[in-house]
């Protein structure tokens, strides 16, 4: 509780001037008053706020809980060694460039630091507020790395209408982590819905975003693109074929969380599910304007979302389109209950998950202030409806009695259409976490370099028939059928340096070539898949530094960095969610039977892509595992070329 409820609280630097923190630290801290002794620390003593100070945390009669730490970074060791020694455990830091030999001090005497660099905390139902800014007490829990940003953020959930229930400035997370900031709203009361902006991301994220969307609070996250992944140089195909967006995402799905890319999508999306979240895809419109309804139905569809044809709709009013969108052609403003009365039909009717609501309504008493009353009046209405079936509403008056009734009672409205849908949109990406059932991999071997190694390692994976060669009396004495393929085996990248040769009737003037060019070495001789009907893919896993294991599946062969075809998750994957994978590949129609061809075996394929990812994730000694190209077909999955990277590779020259 010491960050979200201390008994008492100090800042230190307290100030007079409006301009500094101090002031506002203070200012806020003395909210909370009733609730707590708050002490104000300034050096030269005299009065803040009107309110006396202290000039050293050691002239208090006993140590505050909790010390907000508002000096420039240079006072701040010794302000840090009065406070431990007095016996304070808990600190705010709200400056930069706090040495880390301070942080350290810290921790050692088990206190604890939120920050540095951060702009502080503010708990709604608490009355704590010491954090720059002014925060409407609401249902938005808010843990951001970036003061500025989450402060935007704030202030746009105030503007909403749905304000926030807390707010957490990790900062630099030198010591308070942004996944401990989250874990503490899961027991949360006031929080109904979690906003999140990392730059980023360290152990323990996913397990708290997932134990919040188990406590039924559903988390938005924005991000910058921060995995580290994004930013490695890579060296293999599965490292190019990935970026930090794709891991974040696929941390998103297995969480349950929902990934948006600016501050105001993030609120949009907060406010909607704080409304009461849709079922269903189905959206009915309604507006006074034909062309704003079928904008609004564009959007919709655009959005992946359906706008279903409607049957009961008898009692629509008079002159109003039966079909959907609804165009209420005039009867909105000859009697403004009906735009209720049409948003009632819709609700009543069962036909429909969410209602658009879009155009005018809004203005009519900004623009009439004789029908403010009237206007509000419908608002109300609308609010008591949304309650069964939520409605989203698009409003031409960016302010009116009519737009703050509709949110006061919980209904998001939009300056624009395309925020109020895209918001709905969003919402459909909250699918179910993944169940990670894993499918039973074959034990693996200890970690040896090479191709063979490789084929070894991945038992659970078929191969073509393949011999070791180190002679031409090898080759001469061979059991395999041709066309042959002749690889180099300790080569990551064969065809780059030469260590490939394919289509072979008579492997040894290749071998003969190969072996003159890269020198003596175990060489592979290999029988070619020859099968028709196949589909080439890729299967890869990786090691992820901020979110662990990874596995990709997509496009393959020497076209995969071109098409950049793949499909994302946190590994290990079940079989079923394998399956997922593939089916959002832009190339599985191919794997369906694309133009009388004959279904490749998918089941057989998503096993190999469960149980790739399941070794990578039991094998801590392993960066990487990439299967490419993977050829499939209707009688089953041949990986014709793999790959084996171990951890802590810093060769240069991958093996395989």
């Amino acid at each position: 509780m010491i960050f979200s409820d201390p008994a008492s609280v100090a800042v230190v630097g307290a100030s007079d001037d409006p301009s500094k923190w101090g002031h506002w630290l203070a200012r806020g801290a003395l909210i909370g008053r009733s609730r707590r002794a708050v002490h104000l620390v300034n050096r030269s003593g005299g009065l803040v706020l009107s309110e006396p100070t202290v000039r050293s945390l050691s002239e208090l009669a006993e140590p505050p809980e909790l010390v907000v730490l508002a000096v420039p970074a240079a006072h701040v060791p010794a302000v840090v060694d009065e406070a431990l020694a007095v016996g304070v455990r808990g600190f705010v830091g709200i400056p930069a460039g706090i040495d880390d030999r301070v942080i350290c001090r810290i921790r050692e005497a088990g206190a604890r630091l939120l920050g540095p660099n951060c702009l502080g905390v503010f708990d709604a139902a608490t009355s704590l507020h010491l954090a720059w800014g002014r925060f409407q007490p609401g249902s938005l829990g808010v843990v951001s790395q970036s003061g500025q940003v989450g402060l935007e953020i704030a202030g746009l959930a105030a503007a909403s209408g749905i304000g926030v229930s807390r707010f957490v400035s990790v900062g630099n997370q030198a010591d308070v982590t942004a996944a401990e900031a989250l874990l503490d709203l899961v027991s949360h009361d006031l929080t109904t819905v979690v906003g999140v902006y990392l730059e980023s991301f360290g152990p323990g994220i996913v397990d708290a975003l997932a134990q919040l969307r188990a406590a039924g609070k559903p988390v938005v996250l924005l991000t910058v693109g921060a995995s580290v992944a994004g930013r490695e140089a890579a060296r293999t195909h599965t490292g190019s074929l990935t970026s930090s967006v794709d891991v974040v995402d696929a941390a998103c799905r297995r969480a349950g969380a929902v990934r948006v890319t600016t501050p105001a999508a993030l609120v949009d999306l907060a406010a909607v599910l704080s409304s009461g979240a849709p079922r269903g895809g189905r959206v009915g419109v309604i507006s006074d304007s034909g062309g704003q309804g079928a904008i609004a139905a564009d959007l919709v569809v655009a959005a992946g979302l359906t706008v279903p044809g409607l049957s009961a709709v008898d009692d629509l009013p008079v002159g109003a389109s039966r079909r959907n969108p609804v165009d209420l052609a005039g009867a909105g403003e000859r009697d403004l209950m009906n735009y209720a009365r049409a948003i009632e039909v819709l609700v009543r009717g069962g036909e429909v998950d969410a209602v658009v609501l879009s155009g005018y309504f809004g203005s009519y008493g900004s623009d009439t202030p004789s029908l403010e009353a009237a206007e509000v009046a419908v608002a109300s209405r609308i609010c008591a409806l949304a309650r069964e079936t939520p409605v989203v509403v698009h409003s031409m008056c960016a302010e009116s009695a009519a737009v703050r009734a509709l949110r006061a009672g919980g209904v998001p409205v939009q300056l624009t259409i395309e925020r109020a849908v895209a918001a709905l949109g969003h919402v459909k990406r909250f699918g179910s976490p993944p169940v990670v059932v894993p499918s039973g991999a074959t034990p693996v071997a200890p970690y040896r370099p090479g191709y063979l190694a490789a084929r070894d390692l991945l038992s659970f994976v078929r191969f073509p028939e393949a011999r070791a060669v180190a002679s031409l009396a090898d080759i001469a004495a061979t059991t395999l059928r041709p066309p042959y393929a002749l690889k180099a085996d300790w080569l990551a990248h064969k065809t780059e340096h030469g260590g490939v040769a394919i289509n072979l009737s008579d492997p040894a003037a290749a071998f003969e070539d190969m072996r003159a060019r890269l020198g003596p070495g175990t060489y592979v001789l290999e029988e070619m898949d020859t099968r028709e009907h196949t589909v080439e893919l890729i299967i890869g896993a990786k090691r992820d530094p901020s979110f662990g294991p990874v596995v990709l599946v997509g496009a393959g062969g020497v076209h995969a960095e071109l098409f950049r075809d793949t499909a994302i998750e946190l590994a290990p994957v079940s079989s079923a969610t394998a399956r997922d994978m593939l089916a959002r590949l832009v190339c599985a129609p191919l794997l369906t039977g694309w133009r009388g061809s004959p279904a490749a075996d998918v089941e057989a394929l998503a096993e190999v892509v469960a149980q790739v990812s399941e070794t990578l994730a039991a094998r801590p000694d392993l960066a990487e595992i990439e299967l490419n190209p993977v050829r499939v077909g209707p009688d089953g999955v041949l990986a014709v070329d793999a790959l084996i990277v171990p951890l802590n590779d810093t060769s240069g020259q991958r093996v395989a």
